[in-house]
Order: C-alpha cells, then structure tokens, then sequence
C-alpha cells in the first residue's frame, strides 16, 4: 500500500512538472514551410528548419542530428512530390518516432493540397531529374501558400486541440494579410506578363504559371544536370534569335553559367530567393515574395 502511493505522489509530482500546454515541436523540411508554421502557430509551436535557402534540398544528408530532430517532433512539414526522396524516408525510419510516421496525422505532406504542375505521363529516367507526382517547387506560386496554410491550420488544431482556436484566430489574420499581398505582387508584376524568362531549374514552373511568364529556355539541359559547355552555346544562339528578357536563378545555384550566359548574350541575370533565408530582405514569407517581385522586375527592365 505504502510503495502504492509513493508512486501515485511520484506521478503526481511529474505531471505537475510539465508545462499547462507544451508546445508543438514542429520539423519543417524546407524554410518555407519552417516559416509558415511559427505564422500559424506563434508562442503555441517550436518550429525547426532541417534546410536552408543555400542548399539543394533534393541531395541533403541524413545526418545524425536531423534524426535526432525528428525524433523529438510532434508535427513534420515537407513539401512531399519526392522532393525530398533521398533523405526523408531515412530519417523517419531512423527516428523510430511513430507520432510522424506518414498516415499519421504528425506527418504533413504540402504538395498535398495543390494542384500539381508537370505530372509526366510516361516516366523515362533518360530525361532527368523527373518527379512522379509531378513538379514539387509548389510554393514559388504565392496562392499555393495560402492553400497549405489553411490545410496546415487544421492539422495544428487537430494535433493539439486545445489550442484549435488559436491556431484559427492566427490563421485568419495571415490569410487575410496574405490575400492583401498577394493583390499587390499581381499588380506590381504586371509588366512581367509574357515576359520570356531563362530558368536554372524547373523549380520556378508554378512562379511563371502564377504571374503569366514564359520559360524560353534552361541552363540545365535537362532537370537536374549541371550545365554544359555545349549546351549554353545552343542556348546562346536561341537567345541571339529569340532574346529573352532575364536569366534567373535560385539563391542555391551555382551563379557562373548565368553570369556566363548573361555576358555573351547582354541579357540581364537575376538571383531570387528562391524561400526564406535566400537574400537578406528574404526574411519571412511576405519578405521573399516582395524581393522575388522587385528582383524580377528590375532584372527584366
């Protein structure tokens, strides 16, 4: 009876020790996705970016300590579409952290909840770099933002119910503030419609469907390949006859095949952010998208 109740004060005592409401530790893949969590969940969500604007988040490392990351988290946000094919599925094997395991409601896939550009209809590995799901850079199209933060709303306030109506009150003033801006970049970038663009990477396919670009052409001669010598003389004698307006690139690229590009042919190059973190103005998602637009238009004067 007695070693009954020593453990009953020990429970007791133990409970008392943990925090009214612990926060939701969230592990964002990407810092989009990192951002658009602390938006949503404020005070009420630890958030942990396992990437950065500067890295290719197709070939990241499962190190040790992104393990030991999932294994402590609650909620995990990754765009899905295999984007992350190479080091996710390592990770929440390694972690052993069912609470995470997809299907479960930790796991939160953000391609999910888009329509999906570039979906192949026949798989041939010989053309590169090809997602199956189709083409996972969804957020470079601001409205796709405002989809997975409603989806993504619902499942903090499913994940911790006793804060649903918070998650809700912050949603609705993100969503409202992000449909002002979303407004404003449509009419700044006006003078970018049927602009004929370069790309890097097919990671801005969402970005020229949203504003009504036109791809002329890729440094990669196919999805992930890294430029070659034969191929930017071929795109240089495309942009002789058929001039685009500006090359762009992402924060992570390796910057000297545009610079190349850009000297020979006199077209302007530009470096986008391409998410939070990837220029200094960059610093939240409201911040990446007024920089991407700024960028865009001045390189395409």
């Amino acid at each position: 009876m007695k070693a009954t109740t020593s453990f009953s004060v020990f429970v007791a005592l133990a409970c008392l020790a943990l925090p009214a409401s612990a926060a939701v530790s969230v592990f964002a893949c990407e810092p989009e996705w990192a951002a658009l969590a602390q938006e949503l969940g404020g005070d009420r969500v630890t958030v942990y970016a396992a990437t950065t604007a500067l890295q290719d988040v197709h070939h990241i490392e499962a190190r040790p300590s992104l393990i030991a990351r999932m294994r402590s988290a609650d909620l995990v946000v990754c765009t899905g579409a295999e984007l992350e094919a190479g080091w996710l599925p390592l990770l929440l094997t390694q972690s052993g952290n069912a609470r995470v395991r997809p299907g479960s409601d930790g796991y939160f896939e953000a391609s999910q909840f888009v329509v999906k550009l570039e979906i192949p209809k026949l798989l041939d590995r010989s053309q590169g770099d090809v997602h199956p799901g189709g083409n996972p850079h969804i957020h470079t199209d601001a409205r796709n933002v405002a989809r997975v933060a409603e989806a993504l709303s619902a499942r903090l306030a499913k994940i911790d119910a006793a804060n649903a109506q918070v998650y809700a009150s912050r949603s609705g003033a993100f969503l409202a503030r992000w449909r002002a801006a979303l407004a404003r970049w449509e009419h700044e970038a006006q003078p970018l419609k049927g602009a004929r663009i370069i790309v890097y990477h097919r990671d801005w396919s969402y970005l020229i469907n949203w504003l009504g670009l036109v791809e002329a052409g890729s440094l990669e001669p196919k999805p992930g390949l890294p430029p070659t010598p034969g191929h930017l003389a071929e795109l240089l004698g495309l942009m002789q006859r058929e001039p685009a307006r500006v090359i762009i690139y992402s924060a992570y690229n390796d910057p000297r095949a545009a610079a190349f590009l850009s000297e020979r042919s006199k077209i302007a190059a530009a470096m986008l952010p391409y998410t939070v973190g990837g220029s200094d103005r960059a610093k939240d998602l409201f911040g990446l998208f007024d920089d991407t637009i700024a960028r865009l238009l001045a390189g395409a004067k």
